[in-house]
C-alpha cells in the first residue's frame, strides 16, 4: 500500500500548507495521504470531529481514512485524513457552536480547490466535521458530500446547503447522536438533523454500530462509504 504523510501534501498542494516547521509545531493541523493522488479517478477527503489533534491523529481520523482505502481494494482511490482545524475538545461550548467550524470550513474550502485534480472528489464529515463540511458546501466542487453521526450542519436543508453535490447522510441505530435536538439558538446548536425526513439528503441506516464505528473495518456503514466514494449507490 502506497502512503505519503505530510511531505507528499506539502509537494502536491503547496498553496495551502504552512512550511514544514510551521506543521511541525503546529498541534492543530495534520494531513495523511492513502494510496496516490497523482492517479486516483477518486479522492475522498475525510473531516473529524470533536477530540482529535496532532497526538491522536493516527488513531482516529489516520486510521479512518486507512480503513475506508484498505475496504476498497482499489488502486486509483486515495483517500486523504483532513485534519486542517482546531477540533472541539469534549461535549463543551466549542462544540455546540460554530466558531471552530466556520474556521475549519474556510480551510476545508482552500484545500479543496488547491488540489487541481481530475478526479472526482468526495467529501466525508463526520459527527463536528460534518458541520465544518455543511459551511463549506457551497462553496465546494465535488462530486459527494456524506455526513456520518452528525449533530446536525447550520442548514435546514439540502437546497440551503447551497451545493450541486449529491449529499448524503447515513446514521447508525447505536449512534447517540441521534438524542441530540435538531435545534439551534443563536450560535448555540447546530439545527436540522440531515439524516431527517425533511432535510432532503440520500439517508442510510443502520442497525447497530456507534458513534465511532462508521469506519470500522467490515461493517455495513464502511462497505456503503466505499461504495459512494467509487460514485455507486448503495
Amino acid at each position: 500500500m502506497r502512503r505519503a504523510v505530510l511531505f507528499l501534501l506539502l509537494i502536491a498542494v503547496p498553496s495551502v500548507t504552512p512550511s514544514i516547521a510551521e506543521w511541525r509545531a503546529d498541534v492543530a493541523r495534520r494531513v495523511a495521504i492513502v494510496g496516490d493522488l497523482a492517479t486516483a479517478r477518486d479522492v475522498v477527503i475525510v473531516v473529524p470531529g470533536s477530540d482529535v489533534d496532532v497526538d491522536r491523529f493516527d488513531r482516529t481520523v489516520g486510521k479512518m481514512a486507512t480503513n475506508l482505502y484498505e475496504q476498497a481494494h482499489r488502486d486509483d482511490l486515495a483517500v486523504i485524513a483532513w485534519l486542517g482545524y482546531r477540533t472541539p475538545q469534549g461535549l463543551g461550548v466549542d462544540a455546540a457552536t460554530g466558531g471552530l467550524a466556520r474556521t475549519g470550513a474556510a480551510a476545508l474550502v482552500e484545500f479543496v480547490r488547491a488540489l487541481h485534480t481530475n478526479a472526482r472528489i468526495h467529501v466525508f464529515g463526520h459527527s463536528y466535521g460534518s458541520v465544518v463540511v455543511g459551511l463549506a458546501a457551497h462553496e465546494l466542487d465535488v462530486a459527494d458530500i456524506v455526513f456520518t453521526g452528525s449533530p446536525g450542519v447550520r442548514a435546514n436543508s439540502v437546497a440551503e446547503l447551497g451545493t450541486k453535490a449529491e449529499v448524503w447522510a447515513i446514521r447508525s441505530s447505536g449512534d447517540w447522536m441521534r438524542f441530540v435536538p435538531g435545534i439551534r439558538l443563536g450560535d448555540l446548536g447546530h439545527g436540522t438533523d440531515p439524516a431527517g425526513a425533511g432535510f432532503g439528503a440520500t439517508v442510510l441506516r443502520f442497525e447497530g454500530g456507534k458513534h465511532d464505528t462508521y469506519y470500522e473495518p467490515g461493517s455495513d456503514t464502511l462497505m456503503a462509504l466505499v461504495r459512494i466514494a467509487s460514485g455507486e449507490r448503495p
